[in-house]
């Protein structure tokens, strides 16, 4: 499979990071098959040739946003597997952890839950993101078994509810003048873990 370069440089101005950002900006907001080369092309102001300089295809765009994306959250899985602790301290990292990402990553993150399969490489990114479910999962089951979770909910859907409540951060964080990353994910553990009733 071809690759970008990320050192490569092409016409001044434009490196293929900052070709990313426009080019996630644009399947955010018009979907990715509602995306042509065309459009990426007139939005960057230079010729598609300019924009194959950098990277292959429009799909291979799409693989490297995605990828940002699961990166990010499959860093914050593996430094939580390898730390001790009880199961739900774990849990709770991992949601902080993945909010972090969230928020540093929006764009990148907005794409992949917005991705549905139609491509292989969205396929690719739905059988990562569905491993990242298990992990979570298997930390709710852990949890569950040390006694530190409810046993009347199965853990796939506690896990499904949970990350529902993160990934819902994509609909209405913005991050000027809002919540900051540790304060979503303040909010998000307190009603997560503590619940919404006063003690």
């Amino acid at each position: 499979m071809t690759t970008a370069k990320p050192g490569r440089r092409g016409r001044p101005g434009y490196d293929l990071e900052s070709l990313l950002t426009v080019a996630v900006k644009l399947f955010n907001e018009r979907g990715y098959d509602g995306t042509s080369m065309e459009d990426l092309s007139k939005k960057l102001g230079i010729t598609k040739s300019a924009i194959y300089h950098h990277v292959p295809s429009k799909e291979e765009m799409l693989r490297l946003a995605v990828d940002r994306a699961l990166d990010g959250l499959f860093a914050v899985a593996d430094e939580v597997a390898d730390g001790d602790g009880p199961a739900i301290d774990r849990l709770e990292r991992l949601v902080r952890g993945s909010v972090a990402v969230l928020v540093e990553r929006l764009p990148f993150v907005t794409l992949l839950l917005r991705v549905r399969g139609n491509t292989k490489v969205e396929r690719a990114a739905l059988a990562r993101r569905r491993e990242f479910d298990r992990i979570v999962t298997d930390l709710v089951k852990a949890a569950e078994a040390e006694g530190d979770v409810r046993p009347d909910v199965d853990p796939a859907v506690t896990s499904r509810l949970l990350f529902g409540m993160v990934n819902s951060l994509i609909e209405w964080y913005r991050p000027r003048g809002g919540a900051s990353g540790d304060e979503l994910a303040d909010a998000i553990c307190k009603i997560a873990f503590s619940g919404l009733r006063r003690g």
